[in-house]
């Protein structure tokens, strides 16, 4: 069996694992503060990675100290977020804007993925195309999360609900993506809205069967899997530090477009850093393939998720994402 590494989807997961920080050296020079920038260790978190293996943030962020924090579920950064233990960082769209919707200060700035969902199935559960999912079973990484509100919208389609809605498909919420290989093996699920790299994973090393490729997924293309968000209160009080950040942020995005190999070694490595373990390096180039590194954000899929999410009943109010995006910085720099 392939060895479990602590990564993470849509960022809802129900294991508290705790968080660790790694300060880097001082880059020289007076500094005039810290900006702590959050992250998952993650593939579609390349860019971030990327920025931190590479030396971009410390050498763009010149006056300041720079400290890296890595989170396994959204929920934890969020509150890391909101209790002002980070200033800036990546994470999925669904933990900010259910944050942002219940009156959080989150300000998404930029994107940093698309993509990155593959809906698979189990080799012998017989569910091979959406409509087999009826009686069928599937876990997410969380209850309404990225993934999730992507499979169910599909499902909803064309008349199949999940459980927690009356219907006949049967959905297991907070499995930590790292599990899913053991369900599949075990046969405890049928199927999975995986977070790559995990759904190709199951594909290429356990036979799973993708029923939905990452592109003709619910917004498959334009929905950012991974974010780059701040508060407000950061943004107006330091705009010269998120600056920095995002210059330093289209320094990996360009670097991950440049040199694939180089970047997907340097996701490994970190990594197995943090876990001892690696990745084949077979799944992780097609799992490359099944998502897009990019500083582009499309806001209208964000709103067009979130409707989603709300027409599912995983919000109670209908959502207006009115002042949730504001990419006026990384715009700027992009025009240059």
């Amino acid at each position: 069996m392939t060895a479990v590494l602590l990564l993470v989807g849509c960022g809802e997961g129900e294991d508290q694992q705790g968080s660790q920080t790694s300060t880097e050296g001082d880059t020289g020079g007076e500094k005039t503060g810290d900006v702590t920038i959050g992250y998952f260790p993650n593939l579609d978190h390349a860019a971030a990675i990327v920025g931190k293996e590479k030396g971009y943030f410390e050498e763009e962020l010149v006056n300041y100290n720079v400290d890296f924090t890595h989170f396994p579920n959204g929920n934890d950064f969020i509150d890391a977020l909101d209790a002002g233990n980070i200033d800036l960082g990546y994470v999925g769209p669904g933990p900010a804007i259910n944050y942002f919707l219940s009156g959080g200060d989150v300000v998404v700035i930029g994107a940093a993925a698309n993509g990155a969902t593959l809906i698979v199935s189990r080799e012998d559960s017989g569910i091979l195309t959406l409509e087999d999912f009826d009686g069928g079973s599937f876990c997410t990484p969380g209850n309404g999360c990225t993934h999730n509100v992507q499979l169910e919208i599909m499902l909803n389609e064309i008349g199949l609900k999940s459980n927690r809605l009356g219907g006949t498909v049967e959905h297991q919420s907070r499995v930590n993506p790292a599990s899913m290989v053991a369900m599949f093996e075990q046969g405890q699920i049928d199927a999975a809205a995986a977070p790559e790299p995990w759904g190709t994973l199951l594909v290429e090393e356990h036979n799973a069967n993708v029923v939905t490729e990452w592109n003709e997924v619910f917004l498959g293309k334009e929905l950012a899997s991974v974010v780059i968000v701040t508060s407000s209160d950061f943004l107006e009080s330091h705009p010269d530090a998120v600056e920095q950040a995002l210059r330093a942020h289209k320094r990996s995005v360009d670097f991950a477009h440049e040199n694939t190999s180089d970047t997907l070694n340097t996701v490994n490595d970190l990594i197995f850093n943090l876990t001892q373990s690696r990745l084949p390096e077979h799944v992780l180039e097609k799992a490359w393939e099944r998502m897009v590194v990019t500083t582009e954000t499309h806001g209208e899929a964000l709103q067009a998720w979130a409707t989603a999410s709300y027409e599912l009943q995983f919000m109670d109010v209908e959502p207006d994402l009115d002042g949730f995006v504001d990419t006026s910085i990384l715009d700027a720099i992009l025009s240059e």
